[in-house]
């Protein structure tokens, strides 16, 4: 089964194992074997070229907008069968130009299954496209990572002080835990936020970012679903994240420190009773179990292949 990827990004062929920057788009091309293009060249590959096609649209649609027609003519020309993948939290399109929300709709309804990074991103766009939709797991491709073996007193939270990540949230929860908080520097962190008591780390290539996680006693994440890379991360590491329900990664990798949405009150429950070492250790025992039983390499090709299966 030949697989096409399709994004913004513009290395072209396999990506190998060992890339250092292997974000999760990346680790999906690495396990699936697939063969990756910029969107554009789509409109210079032969005719069924792939018998699946997987697509991530890019935040800034404008040039595909103006090549409307042409851009699903040749997607499925190239691919017997075609895949769009969420970007970001499943409504976050609704901030582009009308003309560019009716565009990606028109896209995606012509599309054999929508992939999802959530259960709730699935019901969502199953009744807006009335589409098949499924779960695209996050991924790691952790071959030359190494799993932390040190336990330090900081808390981490999954992102800045903006709606998207719920920093604001997620620092208060925080210091129930520790006065040591520390956050990653992304394209969307506030300035005024560099004032407040937080240690911000520079961006970081993904090797480097994994290593860097590994120093934490806990993370917080209390933000909108999307990717949910920041709670796989942890579990990995067997550090646990507080975060809310309705990201896979949290409510399946950590069920002893997940909350519904909104209930701030028991994230800092949670993170009061991380303080007690049996739960502690309780938490850390069962996120690596469930890391290996449902985020695994083998698990994650194992789950694509029946939806791959499924069309052919």
């Amino acid at each position: 089964m030949k697989i096409g990827f399709f994004s913004e990004a513009q290395h072209e062929g396999k990506v190998p194992r060992n890339h250092p920057n292997a974000r999760t788009d990346i680790a999906w091309q690495i396990a699936l074997e697939a063969i990756h293009h910029p969107i554009p060249k789509l409109w210079q590959l032969p005719d069924n070229s792939y018998d699946i096609g997987i697509m991530i649209m890019p935040k800034q649609k404008g040039p595909l907008v103006e090549r409307e027609e042409e851009l699903l003519r040749h997607y499925k020309r190239v691919c017997k069968k075609v895949m769009m993948m969420q970007e970001s939290y499943y409504n976050y399109w609704q901030d582009d130009p009308v003309d560019w929300q009716v565009w990606y709709y028109n896209f995606i309804v012509e599309m054999d299954i929508i992939l999802c990074h959530n259960d709730c991103d699935v019901i969502y766009y199953q009744g807006l496209a009335g589409k098949r939709a499924e779960v695209m797991p996050s991924l790691m491709i952790t071959d030359d990572i190494v799993a932390k073996s040190e336990w330090g007193n900081g808390v981490i939270l999954g992102g800045n002080m903006v709606w998207a990540y719920g920093g604001f949230d997620s620092y208060i929860v925080a210091r129930v835990l520790s006065e040591d908080v520390h956050a990653p520097s992304t394209g969307r962190m506030p300035e005024l936020e560099k004032q407040m008591p937080i240690t911000h780390t520079p961006w970081l290539l993904w090797k480097e970012w994994m290593s860097y996680l590994s120093q934490f006693n806990a993370g917080v994440q209390l933000g909108t679903p999307s990717a949910g890379t920041f709670n796989l991360n942890h579990a990995f590491h067997g550090t646990p994240c507080i975060g809310y329900s309705n990201v896979n990664t949290q409510r399946i990798l950590h069920p002893l420190t997940t909350v519904e949405q909104g209930d701030i009150q028991s994230a800092k429950d949670v993170a009061e009773k991380l303080k007690d070492d049996k739960f502690y250790d309780l938490c850390v025992k069962t996120m690596k179990q469930r890391y290996d039983l449902y985020y695994s390499e083998e698990a994650f090709t194992k789950h694509m292949g029946k939806i791959f299966e499924s069309l052919l």
